[in-house]
């Protein structure tokens, strides 16, 4: 099923590395109408989870499912390995969505997408401990400084007088990034023994079930399913199964670098389709500018140094 030598190319590298980030930056706009079509109050923090659930435990049965049709045997793996498992569906998809739900109904979707690149630059940090080969140095550290101060600019006012920060906003769309990078580090090291399908189906399942159970225990519940409500809920089902799948088969045939250089689409994608359907400001000078010094400092970090020859 995989063919490393396409795996690799370049070219199928970018396009579907891409595809990853336009689907993950349609998730902010999908998100925050999807509260809006299901009826969920600003304040109704367990519903919010619930509804993360569903996303994501059905997603994960979709590639199980999908695993499993193309032979793969979803269950024979050790229980070192199940429990290999269970922590990557917690962090990748418990943690990180309970964050990443809650704060962004609390922030709008163009200053979440941004905020989110984050994400990168902790990737960065984690992998100069984690990687004798990936190391710190003056043009990672100068990007990550560059894109940081493009996150800061975002949550300035537009007279850049004022600053607003808000915790269970911005705070928590960053605390989300964190566990989206180190998610993705641990979920490289699972992949290099198991099938990249059987992998994320089960991040997916387990950690969506988790967030579904913990949902309904504080008594969340999501309802007003109308064809508008399921069909949004459909679509953030495949998004996450085909982004998460396709992302983690990048990644384990691939540099940690070559990929996630892709990764600063998705604040663009994200603050332009929140543009679109939320009708949300991003022609803002200090929302254009932050966006460039973000993507500029993610370029910068993941940009391979050149060898100068005499």
């Amino acid at each position: 099923m995989e063919n490393k030598k396409i795996i690799t190319n370049k070219k199928f590298v970018a396009s579907i590395a891409t595809l990853c980030c336009l689907l993950w930056g349609s998730a902010y706009p999908a998100i925050k109408s999807g509260y809006i079509l299901f009826n969920i109050e600003a304040s109704d923090v367990s519903s919010k989870i619930v509804f993360a659930g569903y996303r994501f435990t059905m997603a994960g049965l979709l590639v199980l499912i999908l695993a499993k049709v193309f032979g793969q045997k979803l269950f024979s793996f050790s229980k070192k390995d199940f429990l290999s498992l269970i922590i990557l569906g917690i962090t990748q998809t418990t943690l990180q969505y309970i964050f990443f739900y809650i704060g962004l109904a609390n922030t709008t979707g163009v200053k979440g997408s941004i905020m989110n690149s984050m994400g990168t630059f902790f990737s960065v940090f984690l992998a100069h401990y984690l990687y004798k080969n990936d190391k710190l140095n003056v043009q990672k550290i100068l990007g990550c400084i560059i894109g940081f101060i493009g996150v800061m600019i975002v949550n300035f006012s537009a007279d850049l007088l004022n600053f607003s920060f808000n915790f269970k906003g911005e705070g928590f769309v960053i605390i989300s990034s964190f566990m989206f990078s180190v998610a993705a580090i641990y979920g490289k090291k699972l992949t290099q023994s198991m099938d990249v399908m059987v992998v994320t189906g089960y991040s997916l399942f387990l950690g969506g079930a988790l967030l579904t159970i913990l949902g309904m225990s504080f008594g969340g519940r999501v309802h007003n399913f109308t064809l508008s409500s399921s069909l949004l809920l459909s679509y953030m089902i495949l998004l996450s199964s085909v982004a998460f799948t396709l992302w983690s088969l990048l990644l384990k045939y691939n540099k940690v670098g070559s990929v996630s250089v892709f990764i600063f689409l998705t604040p663009i994608f994200g603050a332009i389709l929140s543009a679109i359907f939320l009708g949300e400001n991003i022609l803002e000078i200090k929302n254009i500018f932050a966006l460039i010094l973000v993507c500029f400092g993610i370029w910068m970090v993941n940009k391979e140094k050149s060898v100068i020859k005499n």
